[in-house]
């Protein structure tokens, strides 16, 4: 027989066998697969596009136009997080059940579920419930993508959102809990407050431990803060010096008119008198006493039941739940607030323009055996009509007024908001003040004086506050009057607001807060004020111990909350500058007001 020509290299390899499948068979499933794979993972890109995501006019019209004012699209570092950034997740199994998840969004599509502005905003909350829901249980996924701890510098955050990052860290809490709203308009104000607190609760699953460099960059923060703070009291000291050099010399130039003021009584009631009246009220050194910088924003409509309500307020949870003070999140920005809120961007429904939003003063504080001594000094505010009241001045009686408020006992909150908690929302000039009828419906007696509407109050004072609003309901408790032995009670056990106030053009006020704001000519205080140009100098004297009704006793070894009110600019009711809450002790360095002995 005839030599029979040897198969090719391509029979041979087809007979060749691999885990039970001809090798050539594996080499054709293996390109096809390679094939598959490339069009489908070019497929699955090209819907994780920006033109993809917009190539409906549901998405163009709508959330499209929102996002592309946010710092998502468009920023200083030039990198943009697009639609599938945040909603479509990185690992493969989690995008693939993204994707067939999708499929009922291509349904909504096909029956015009939001095919129009109208729709789209009557399922604006239900979407947005679904994605919030989705990034809580993930701990913020796709935030976290991009977003890490180990890469947050604190350092270059505002002081109020290093605390909540920080804070957020310990408990648990993730990206979503605040940020709703950071790439398109947030329906959060919708939700219920149960639903709120359920969607934001912490969750210690998701707590880790503080990364170092977060560490490192915060201590980096604080002592650039603690620097900048010591140069601010350095500068304030000077402008105080500055102040006392005009004093004196204006003192000097009426030498004996001065004289004569200080030999006879002085007039504890009068406001703007000459200089040196209200220095000669104390005798104090007060070159000695150190003196402390504070302050004072505007506060708009921001009552007490609004600083406990999640919608309003977003430090509401750690007021409310974690027991933080106001000035643990606000303190290093009280003038940024002011700024906000007196511009009528934020709980402020009537602002008056060019009024400031903050006021700036300095504190002294000391003691002698008998008495508590307090001077304060700022610069007068240049006048600002209010405009719905006539002749723009709302007490014309009154050019300044400026008042003490000290927390007596078992007062709730009081620890960490001070005077805030006597400020409600159905108070006059709040969002939900009573209307006169409402008023004269009401039969409170002697008890409270509504013939100004509503004022201060404690909350414990009434048999319920309404704090949250819920389905409409308006919020505070003016017309839910404990009975009047309940009263005295809690009065008799210290349960009550310590309020002293200076008026320019009035007698000095020493008062109370409880089931109102009771207020008492001269009583127990004493108060001097001067104007030199444009520098207000208001002195206070009270006896540390007065042993009446209303006033809170002042003794060493125990710390007292305070807070501070200027009315300037012949303001009245809540048109004012208050300050956050501070502690005052009496020798006492720990103290934030050191009251320091003579």
């Amino acid at each position: 027989m005839g030599d029979q020509a040897k198969p090719g290299w391509w029979a041979r390899w087809r007979k060749v066998i691999l885990f039970g499948t001809p090798l050539s068979a594996a080499l054709i499933f293996f390109s096809a697969g390679i094939v598959f794979w490339g069009g489908f993972n070019t497929a699955m890109e090209a819907t994780n596009t920006l033109p993809f995501c917009i190539s409906c006019h549901e998405m163009e019209n709508t959330v499209y136009q929102e996002y592309k004012t946010t710092i998502h699209y468009q920023n200083r570092t030039g990198v943009r997080a697009t639609c599938s950034d945040c909603h479509v997740p990185d690992p493969w199994v989690h995008k693939m059940v993204r994707k067939v998840q999708a499929s009922r969004e291509l349904y909504g599509k096909v029956v015009g579920t939001i095919d129009t502005p109208e729709k789209f905003e009557a399922k604006r909350l239900e979407l947005a419930k679904r994605v919030w829901k989705t990034m809580k249980a993930t701990d913020s996924r796709e935030c976290r993508n991009c977003h890490t701890l180990e890469s947050m510098a604190p350092e270059y955050q505002r002081p109020r959102a290093r605390k909540q990052h920080l804070n957020a860290i310990k408990t648990g809490q993730t990206c979503i809990d605040c940020h709703k709203g950071i790439a398109h308009n947030s329906p959060r104000h919708l939700l219920t407050e149960e639903e709120l607190e359920e969607l934001e609760k912490p969750d210690m699953a998701f707590a880790r431990d503080i990364p170092e460099t977060f560490l490192a960059s915060l201590k980096k923060i604080e002592t650039l803060e603690a620097e900048a703070a010591a140069k601010a009291e350095a500068d304030a000291k000077a402008a105080q010096d500055a102040v006392k050099a005009r004093i004196a010399a204006a003192v000097a130039k009426r030498e004996e008119e001065v004289r004569a003021e200080l030999a006879g009584t002085v007039d504890t009631s009068s406001g703007a008198g000459a200089s040196g009246g209200a220095d000669a009220l104390a005798p104090v050194d007060w070159d000695s006493v150190d003196s402390k910088n504070i302050t004072l924003f505007y506060p708009g409509q921001a009552s007490f039941e609004w600083v406990q309500t999640g919608k309003d307020h977003g430090g509401a949870r750690p007021f409310t739940k974690a027991g933080d003070r106001c000035s643990t999140c606000h303190a290093k920005e009280v003038k940024d607030m002011g700024a906000k809120i007196v511009s009528g961007s934020k709980a402020e429904e009537t602002p008056i323009p060019g009024k400031p939003g903050h006021v700036d003063m300095t504190v002294q504080a000391t003691h002698d055996a008998d008495n508590l001594y307090l001077r304060f000094q700022w610069q007068q505010s240049a006048h600002a009509p209010v405009p719905f009241i006539d002749g723009g001045k709302l007490d014309p009686a009154n050019e300044t007024k400026i008042a003490v408020m000290i927390a007596g006992k078992d007062i709730k909150y009081a620890e960490q908001a001070g005077c805030w908690v006597t400020c409600h929302h159905d108070s006059r000039y709040m969002p939900h003040a009573p209307k006169d009828d409402q008023l004269k419906a009401v039969d409170f007696g002697d008890r409270v004086d509504v013939s100004d509407g509503i004022r201060k109050y404690l909350a414990q004072s009434r048999t319920k506050v309404e704090v949250k609003g819920r389905r409409g309901k308006i919020r505070g408790g003016w017309d839910k009057l404990r009975d009047k032995a309940e009263i005295d009670e809690a009065r008799a056990a210290g349960q009550f607001m310590d309020l002293l106030r200076y008026r320019s053009g009035e007698t000095a006020e020493n008062g109370s807060i409880q089931e109102d704001r009771i207020m008492a000519d001269g009583v127990a205080l004493e108060a001097a004020g001067t104007l030199d140009g444009d520098i207000w100098t208001v002195v206070m004297k009270r006896p540390l111990k007065t042993g009446e009704a209303g006033d809170v006793d002042l003794e060493a070894g125990q710390q007292y909350v305070v807070g501070f009110a200027i009315h300037d600019d012949y303001a009245s009711a809540r048109f004012h500058h208050v300050s956050l809450e501070f502690t005052l002790g009496l020798d006492d360095p720990s103290a934030e007001i050191n009251v320091q002995g003579q």
